[in-house]
């Protein structure tokens, strides 16, 4: 396989993984490193993390009651075709920009109707801003979410997405799908009622065309998870 039409979209693991201000930091803690007393090289390391921390999938469950854990989903809805849609401009202009339903509407115009079984994958521009806790999520004060701020989706738009298009998933590269104002995160009430996906904290999303590349989605499989850790690449046509 030609490895320059692979594209790696998740941030690494590590010391600067951002997470929700309300959870906990990934860790990772060597518990075996060097030189074994029989002479051979030997490591091992034990992690911990939260659900929903670094680039993962929310699965459906997370905000709808009696909707797939992560270990549910069906394989096919995790290798699909992404739909790329550009909102960088109008994130650049405003940090609480959300997408919209006549964007949507705007992008099927210019490339056709969103095809069934596709992941729409929104550009926002915000991967740029990591590991910045600041400058990606508005704020960087522990525990606080009432000052958050950063792109995502409209009702509107996630309404038309789960109801009007049959979609798999939805994945952002910021924190969340709702923008960071959002307290009632109806984007995930919406999207995950109708059984669909999220995927937060993408980044590497330049190179992807609006139409024609590959997703491809690799999560930790937790049985019966709200959320997990996720893989998440591109092939590109």
């Amino acid at each position: 396989m030609d490895a320059t039409k692979l594209i790696d979209l998740s941030h690494g693991y590590g010391p600067e993984t951002l997470y929700w201000p309300t959870g906990k930091p990934f860790a990772w803690t060597r518990t075996a490193w060097g030189e074994s007393e029989a002479g051979y090289w030997y490591t091992a390391a034990e992690f911990s993390t939260p659900e929903h921390s670094g680039t993962h999938l929310d699965a459906p469950i997370h905000f709808g009651r009696g909707q797939s854990a992560v270990d549910q989903i069906a394989l096919q809805k995790l290798v699909a075709p992404a739909a790329v849609v550009d909102i960088a401009d109008q994130c650049a202009a405003d940090p609480d920009y959300r997408l919209t339903r006549a964007d949507l509407k705007a992008w099927e115009k210019q490339h056709g109707r969103l095809d069934a079984g596709v992941i729409v994958v929104v550009r926002t521009g915000w991967h740029h801003r990591w590991p910045d806790r600041k400058a990606y999520m508005g704020s960087d004060v522990p525990g606080d979410t009432s000052n958050l701020h950063f792109p995502g989706l409209s009702r509107e738009a996630a309404e038309f997405l789960a109801r009007e298009r049959s979609i798999h998933g939805v994945g952002i590269d910021t924190a969340s799908i709702d923008h960071g104002p959002s307290k009632d995160f109806i984007v995930h009430q919406v999207l995950n009622g109708a059984d669909k996906f999220g995927l937060e904290n993408l980044t590497n999303l330049d190179p992807l065309p609006p139409t024609g590349a590959t997703l491809i989605v690799a999560p930790m499989k937790i049985e019966g998870g709200t959320g997990a850790p996720a893989r998440v690449y591109a092939l590109l046509p």
